[in-house]
């Protein structure tokens, strides 16, 4: 993502699944909610899988530029396999 994307809390960007390029790869290929714009990219939030029938939480996150894409339109920056 370019450094100039205008982001604000509420949009949603995709982790990149690409090797080396997240910088925690257990969150590679992730969707993550912006919660706040940085100067280095946007902190945060995925949606962590619950366990035993009951819900997640979030797990935050402090995305930079180059690991993470814009969702547009409800489309996928990446598709994952």
């Amino acid at each position: 993502m370019n450094k100039g994307t205008f982001l604000v809390a509420g949009l949603l960007v995709q982790l990149s699944p690409e090797p080396g390029v997240c910088k925690n790869p257990m969150f590679a290929g992730c969707f993550m909610v912006v919660t706040e714009p940085k100067s280095f990219g946007a902190q945060g939030y995925v949606q962590a899988l619950g366990e035993k029938g009951k819900p997640g939480g979030q797990a935050f996150y402090r995305a930079s530029w180059e690991e993470m894409e814009l969702c547009l339109g409800g489309m996928v920056a990446w598709g994952v396999q």
